[in-house]
């Protein structure tokens, strides 16, 4: 494969990656102010230290909850793929 290739491809993929990087950091900014905006719904007002709790207790079930799942499907993926 030629260099010229070579580079084409890897300017590809990290083009790739950055775009992939930007929408993740878009859904996790959306994420964020809708469970932020539904434990202010349900929790009165002043309760900020326990609003925040809640939301840090969130958002780390959702975070184990699919980085688990993610983990689960590529390891099974991979698996598929020995077969």
């Amino acid at each position: 494969m030629s260099k010229k290739k070579r580079l084409h491809i890897e300017f590809l993929k990290t083009m790739t990656q950055l775009a992939t990087a930007s929408f993740g950091l878009i859904a996790a900014l959306a994420w964020n102010e809708t469970i932020q905006t539904f434990i202010n719904h349900f929790i009165k007002a002043g309760s900020g230290f326990y609003s925040k709790l809640i939301y840090a207790v969130i958002v780390t079930l959702l975070a184990v909850l699919v980085t688990y799942l993610l983990g689960k499907s590529t390891y099974e993926a991979k698996e598929e793929v020995k077969k």
